[in-house]
Parts: structure tokens; sequence; C-alpha cells
């Protein structure tokens, strides 16, 4: 066994995903620091051994260790997995680089780009620790709460270092989780962004009562506007047809379990965006997402009919029944294009 898994390894962030995360870490044998932000909320959950807010019907492993102390848990921590959400995603890495050396590697699950400038977050990473600092993605189709309880699970790990995907493989996998590996860092982290803008496409079209036809184009179009993007990025087509890409799509599409798809669906049924966010209660991604890769499409001048759909939607109060028309009754096209 490595030395380095001789360490804790620390998990950054206590929503749902956090702590699935750091729940299959405890179980598989890891010594695991879990941190939270919100000190009432960590300290609940050291007494009810539960995440009350997140995932209430899931025990905390008993050597699951519980903190809101963020200096203690970098200090004794090499492997730092960071699931916060994207937009604090930066501001996480300054407080780790604040608090130790150079001598880290990070691995992220969050799913979205830097908000300012639409960057991919591995950038921040570079920036923050250096170009020699090991980095690694986590994405693809996982619902918490499936994980959280052990439910057959696979999942794309992109790492740039082999030995850190080597040991973080280690850490996660056993027999109901499996790891596939990949270098694509850019197309994991641009499948796991673009595919929650598609899933508040797809809520909406079930919201107005398109049905399964409609949802299944959406599915289909999206993604290759995730391809036609995603290859642009620097990504690659393997990375787009397989879990990271597909496979989170056509989960979060179609299962009410998606945080994005709940957000679509109130809005295809009349809500605001504020009405539909506060019945969510967590952070929905897709709404910055949206906004990002709006930005990038832009930027790069590529066609992402769906992604201006939903931005018009969320950021210029357009129908969505008008916007769906719009979808409808554009140009027709050779599919491939």
């Amino acid at each position: 066994m490595s030395d380095i898994l001789q360490k804790p390894i620390a998990v950054l962030g206590a929503g749902s995903f956090g702590t699935a995360l750091a729940i299959l870490l405890a179980r598989n044998g890891n010594r695991t620091i879990f941190w939270g932000r919100d000190p009432e909320q960590i300290e609940s959950m050291k007494e009810k051994r539960l995440n009350q807010k997140y995932l209430p019907n899931t025990p905390l492993p008993p050597n699951l260790e519980i903190t809101s102390d963020f200096e203690k848990t970098i200090e004794v921590a090499r492997d730092i997995l960071v699931v916060t959400p994207s937009y604090a995603f930066s501001q996480t890495l300054n407080r780790i680089k604040s608090l130790t050396d150079d001598d880290v590697r990070i691995v992220w699950a969050c799913k979205g780009l830097e908000p300012d400038s639409s960057d991919f977050l591995e950038n921040r990473v570079i920036e923050i620790f250096g170009e020699d600092c090991p980095k690694a993605v986590l994405s693809g189709p996982t619902f918490a709460q499936e994980l959280a309880v052990g439910s057959p699970t696979a999942i794309t790990l992109a790492a740039d270092d082999g030995q850190f995907a080597a040991d973080l493989s280690q850490r996660l996998v056993n027999q109901t989780f499996r790891v596939y590996l990949s270098s694509d860092l850019k197309g994991v982290q641009f499948g796991g962004a673009f595919k929650n803008i598609c899933a508040i496409g797809a809520g909406i079209a079930d919201g107005l009562g398109f049905g399964a036809n409609a949802r299944t184009a959406l599915v289909t179009r999206g993604l290759a506007e995730m391809m036609r993007m995603g290859e642009k990025l620097g990504g690659r087509i393997e990375t787009f047809t397989g879990m990271a890409g597909l496979g989170d799509l056509v989960l979060t599409c179609t299962d009410n379990q998606s945080r994005n798809r709940r957000f679509g669906l109130a809005l295809g049924k009349g809500a605001s965006t504020e009405k539909a966010a506060a019945e969510i209660g967590q952070v929905v991604e897709g709404v910055r997402n949206t906004k990002e890769v709006r930005h990038l499409a832009e930027l790069h001048e590529v066609d992402m009919p769906i992604c201006q759909s939903i931005y018009n939607i969320l950021y210029c109060d357009q129908d969505p029944k008008q916007a769906a028309r719009e979808l409808l009754t554009r140009a027709m096209k050779v599919e491939g294009d």
C-alpha cells in the first residue's frame, strides 16, 4: 500500500454528494475527515450520526471523523476531495493554500465551471498550486442517495497523475462502486457542467407535458451540443459517449432525484425561477452552468440552441412554451451537424 494511503483523506463539503463520498471512503476503511462549514450542522451530524438535512436516512459510519475545523482538517491530509458548489471552488483552494505547503493532491467532484470566466476548475488548481500539483476530477451518473446506501454505481475518474489515479481508485473501489479511469480532465469537467443544463431542459419539457418523445429528442440533441462544444474545448469524443457524458446526461434528464430536472419541472409547470429554486432548497448548479456555457458558446462561436433556449428562460424571462416553439421551428438540419 502506498505510504500516502496511510494518511487521511479530507472531504470538503457536507452536501448530499460530499456526504455520500465520505460515507463510501470511510466504509472502505480509509481514515476520512469530513468537513462542513456550518458548525451547527456538524454538531448535529456528530450527535445523531446522520446528515439530517441532505441524507436523512443513511447512518454515517462510526469511523468517519466529522469536523467544522478547516485548519485541522487540512493539516493532517495530503489527499483533498473538494465537493463544494463550483462557485466556491476557488475560495476553497485559496483557504487550503494558506494552510499547507504544495505537497497536496487535489480531487474534486464539483460539476461546473469557474463562474466569472467560464474557465475549467483545473486551471484554478494550476493557478493556485502550480502545474505539478496532482489533480483529478470525479464525475458520472451518481445520485448521492443510491451511492450512500451502496447501490451499484460507476463513475469516471480523470487524473493527470498515474499514481494519484491508482491511489484514488484503491480508496474508492469496492464491490458496488466501480471506477473508470481517464486522462481527459477537460472532457469530464465539461460533461459534468453541460448535463445540468439539459436536465433543466428535460424537466421543463416534462413540466409542459410534452412526453417521452420530446425528452428523448432533447437528450439526443443535447449530447450533440455537448460533443460539439466539448471537442472545441479539448475534450475527447469517447468521454462524451461514456459515463461522464452520455451516462450522466441520461441519469439527470430522466430521474427526479436530479435537482436540475426537478427545477425544470417546476418551471415547466409555471413557477418562477425564484420559486422553483426555493422548492429545491439546495444549489441548482445548472442555473450558473447555463450562463457559463452560453458564454463559451459565444466566445468560440459554437451553435448551442438548447443551451441558448434555457438561457432565454432563466435570464431573459422567456416563456418556456415560446422557447420550445422556437427550438422546434428552427431551420432543418442534417443529423450529425
